[in-house]
């Protein structure tokens, strides 16, 4: 019998979606699907459990304990679950509701909470700070003191899962280049349509020359693109962390900047983000004011391989390599796109596209998760990189900015750095358009 208040009970019933939580048929579907089941082979590390012990809580026939909280964090949010699941249970916006009710409940220790602060509220929601963070990036790599700090062994003394990813961190742009940016970048040829970039945090930081690419690729396919000023962190990782009123503050800001932008469309190359930017107005479910608001940003959304491949194709120059596309999660179960960069990586003259077995499962990156769960995410690297490696493929695809970390420190880890690449989609497609260098 559930003793708790009942204004507690109705409160976890709404955050927890209860409604949903009921539709879970307990068939098994996802079991397979789930790459924290297939390693550990636990109930608890399935959505089926994951959901059964949700019901629990709000039933009151569990505890919010450590053991709950620990059972949550697990669970890569990849959402491959949803695509295997007959109900169609919105299982990632139940992990959500979950682990905002874990951090309602659970106090975390101070350190926790110094650097959830730091990250979370102080730097990603700031676009001028993180490019500040790219320019020290680019200093640290070019003074020579990552050199240094790895010959020194500092590097040691580190955590393991950050001295790992330090190494697949990407060349950063300089800031000069930071400060060339074109805010508008004009359509060649015939202009089809005006777009809004949305550049997002991590990726503008760790990728900028990504977004560079991604404007410049949308041009050569006939795209007016601005740079949309206003614009900020998408929320997924503030969501993904339980911290929903965060996430929902930096969603007004994204679609208040859209609203005085005028363009017609808003672009993003990021799988992560692109999920979380068409799933706005479930956040404001309800909300007379700002629902409307956001399902029409929701229908302004386009990935970046989804809006290409309904335009026609620009001339491009063969790229003679074999090549083969991880996808991102969000990407793929969270939006449904899945054929169009495969069939715009089949496009460019002298590609041989081989198809990688499983390539809609996870490859551990998950967000921060590579850092949180750092066992787990490479028992799940690993596995994928051997599937990787029997493509024989020059160069491993991704579409979003946490899976190519994650491709590039599995290449390293399974000593593949002289034979492969891994390339984000929009840097492939603009080599292939772009003039060649004189």
């Amino acid at each position: 019998m559930n003793t708790q208040p009942a204004n507690d009970i109705l409160q976890l019933m709404e955050t927890m979606h209860y409604d949903e939580i009921l539709n879970c048929m307990r068939c098994g579907f996802c079991l397979p699907a789930c790459p924290t089941y297939r390693e550990t082979g636990k109930e608890t590390a399935s959505p089926r459990g994951r959901i059964a012990m949700m019901k629990a809580v709000v039933n009151g026939q569990l505890d919010i304990s450590e053991k709950f909280d620990s059972d949550m964090y697990l669970c890569l949010g990849c959402r491959a679950c949803e695509t295997a699941c007959p109900a169609g249970v919105p299982y990632g916006k139940l992990i959500e509701g979950a682990r905002e009710v874990v951090e309602t409940y659970r106090k975390r220790p101070i350190f926790i909470r110094l650097v959830h602060n730091l990250t979370m509220q102080r730097l990603f929601p700031y676009p001028n700070r993180m490019q500040k963070l790219g320019s020290l990036l680019y200093f640290y790599q070019k003074s020579g003191l990552a050199t240094l700090a790895r010959k020194s062994g500092i590097m040691k003394l580190l955590p393991r899962s950050m001295a790992e990813m330090e190494k697949a961190v990407p060349q950063a742009a300089s800031p000069a280049e930071r400060k060339a940016r074109q805010r508008f970048v004009p359509a060649k040829g015939e202009k089809r349509m005006t777009v809004g970039l949305f550049t997002g945090c991590v990726m503008d930081v760790m990728f900028f020359n990504t977004n560079e690419a991604t404007a410049k690729l949308l041009s050569a396919f006939g795209c007016d693109v601005v740079y949309i000023e206003g614009q900020t962190c998408c929320g997924a990782l503030h969501a993904h962390a339980g911290d929903k009123e965060a996430a929902k503050q930096l969603a007004k800001q994204n679609i208040e900047a859209f609203e005085g932008s005028g363009v017609e469309g808003l672009v993003n190359n990021a799988g992560g983000c692109g999920a979380a930017l068409k799933e706005y107005h479930h956040w404001f479910q309800g909300d007379p004011e700002w629902e409307p608001r956001a399902r029409r940003f929701v229908e302004a959304q386009r990935d970046v391989n989804e809006l290409l491949a309904t335009l026609p194709l620009p001339k491009m120059r063969p790229l003679p390599c074999r090549v083969t596309y991880q996808d991102s999660c969000h990407l793929a179960h969270g939006q449904k796109v899945r054929w169009q960069p495969r069939e715009l990586l089949k496009s460019i003259p002298g590609i041989e596209y081989v198809e990688l077995p499983e390539a809609d499962r996870c490859c551990g990156s998950a967000g921060i998760y590579n850092i949180t769960n750092f066992d787990m995410s490479m028992r799940i690297l690993d596995g994928k990189m051997q599937q990787v490696k029997e493509t024989k493929a020059d160069l491993v695809v991704t579409s979003n900015p946490g899976c190519l970390l994650q491709m590039r420190a599995g290449i390293v880890r399974a000593g593949l750095q002289d034979r492969m690449r891994a390339v984000h989609i929009a840097d492939l497609l603009y080599e292939a358009v772009a003039e060649p260098a004189p």
